[in-house]
């Protein structure tokens, strides 16, 4: 059975071709669970403190066999630490070189307790337009947030106030 694992990706530490080369790493490393499809990269403006904007990308997994809600989150997690990220160095929403977010996972609504814990699909999603942008590239506007019931494009539209450009920049390649 193919169960597709939507993870959001982000970054902001470094400039955008180490970031890029860090959302790289994690698609090739997930490709060991299956196919991967990329979204396209935007340029968002970070939530919290003044720091550089963020690149934004989503990765869909067609995961076969699926993983355990926990087996995805240890993945997820040493991902994160093997490309850099420090979480107990961490500003709560600070710069960071990567992130890595599981946004959904098929139709499931997962509550895993911790450490480490994992809620699908992810408690802020609805939001986050940084987060919503390639999750529709990848599944369509019309594509309803599990648990939630409302189609992403409403999300979507009402979240005016967060800035999310389109870069030109691609995780296909490299």
């Amino acid at each position: 059975m193919i169960d597709t694992i939507v993870l959001g990706l982000g970054g902001n530490v470094g400039g955008d071709d180490a970031v890029l080369a860090r959302m790289r790493a994690v698609r090739d490393a997930v490709a060991a669970w299956g196919g991967v499809r990329a979204s396209a990269v935007y340029r968002t403006a970070p939530i919290g403190p003044a720091q550089p904007d963020f690149l934004n990308a989503a990765l869909a997994i067609d995961a076969r066999p699926a993983p355990t809600p926990r087996e995805l989150i240890e993945n997820v997690q040493e991902l994160e630490r093997l490309l850099g990220r420090a979480r107990e160095l961490e500003a709560r929403w600070g710069p960071r070189p990567i992130d890595i977010d599981v946004l959904v996972w098929g139709a499931r609504v997962i509550d895993l307790p911790g450490p480490p814990w994992l809620r699908v699909p992810h408690p802020s999603l609805a939001e986050r337009r940084f987060a919503l942008a390639p999750l529709i590239d990848l599944v369509g506007e019309d594509a309803v947030l599990p648990g939630d019931g409302r189609p992403l494009r409403v999300c979507w539209d009402t979240l005016s106030d967060q800035r999310v450009e389109l870069t030109g920049l691609l995780l296909a390649e490299g």
